[in-house]
């Protein structure tokens, strides 16, 4: 595989484990085509057409170095100068196990700037949850507002010019890897039907990125509510999408009937407002949901002969051998 056929297959895989019926991921990217078409010359040519044909613009190729047959990836949670040097250095050193190139989970350049472009994402699912979809775009909106303020300064290319510079490919894997931890979490919690908050916590348990997380000191923790509260209408609202919604969503989500949240991260005003909302949060944890999702990703790739080389925070943990 090269890097586009790489970058083709997340996309796809993205689509595949959105909460989102497929018609309306394809009925979004209509909308932006026929938007487009209606651009004058100059907006077409300050466009960015991958808008055409990528849901999830968080998520993207920065530098191909055009290798044909990539055989050997380094895969991080976060990837910046530091391990593209890393990279370098294996490839100077040690040129019988080259890396080929390298895939960050969050976004950086581009995908980094366009972070907030995903969080329309919530909204629709919100909707799926019962949440009013006015009421939903209407407060999501604001936080797009504000991530899209927060990103704005940043120095979005430096990894980019380091992995060009350097002459690697380098691309990174964010909403999809992300929409893959969602579906694999919903999956295991139907199967595992649990009843009450703290049976959420033991099934996440028994997933072994959580697992090795709580043997670090990061695993699944309970930000509100009681291991003895029953679960109620369980939403993964918050694993998906982007960053963290509008703290005043949970008021909305409670008159929705959901009882429990399951979340990546979730910052103290938002806990403030899911508890004032009476509604359970579990946070299953940030990099250790992000090496779940990578992984999964990553295991598609081992699937086509790619060896994985982990970096950067991610608990490698192969699911190819458990199912042979």
């Amino acid at each position: 595989m090269n890097i586009q056929e790489i970058y083709k297959l997340a996309i796809e895989i993205g689509i595949k484990n959105d909460f989102r019926p497929k018609e309306q991921i394809e009925k979004h990217l209509k909308r932006i085509e026929d938007k487009y078409q209606k651009f004058s010359k100059e907006e077409k040519e300050i466009f960015d057409t991958e808008r055409l044909v990528n849901p999830y613009i968080d998520s993207r190729i920065h530098f191909d170095a055009g290798v044909k047959n990539i055989k050997r990836v380094l895969a991080g949670i976060d990837i910046d100068s530091a391990e593209l040097m890393i990279a370098t250095y294996q490839n100077n050193h040690n040129p019988k196990n080259k890396i080929d190139a390298v895939i960050a989970h969050h976004p950086v350049g581009k995908a980094l700037a366009d972070l907030s472009d995903v969080m329309h994402l919530q909204a629709d699912v919100l909707a799926m949850y019962g949440v009013p979809i006015n009421i939903a775009e209407s407060l999501m909106q604001v936080r797009i507002s504000e991530v899209s303020r927060g990103v704005n300064p940043e120095n979005h290319f430096k990894e980019v010019d380091s992995a060009r510079t350097l002459g690697l490919s380098l691309m990174n894997v964010h909403t999809p890897a992300d929409n893959m931890v969602a579906k694999f979490v919903e999956t295991k919690l139907k199967k595992d039907n649990p009843e009450y908050v703290g049976d959420i916590l033991k099934s996440l348990l028994e997933i072994p990125e959580y697992k090795e997380a709580a043997k670090r000191g990061s695993g699944p923790v309970l930000f509100a509510g009681s291991p003895d509260n029953r679960v109620g209408k369980i939403a993964l609202t918050e694993i998906t999408g982007g960053t963290s919604g509008n703290d005043k969503m949970y008021e909305k989500m409670s008159q929705a009937g959901i009882g429990t949240i399951i979340g990546m991260h979730m910052s103290e005003a938002h806990v403030k407002e899911a508890k004032r909302a009476h509604i359970n949060v579990v946070i299953a944890g940030h990099i250790s949901s992000d090496s779940l999702g990578m992984n999964l990703f990553l295991d598609e790739l081992e699937k086509k002969g790619i060896e994985i080389v982990p970096c950067s925070g991610l608990t490698r943990f192969s699911r190819i051998n458990k199912k042979k």
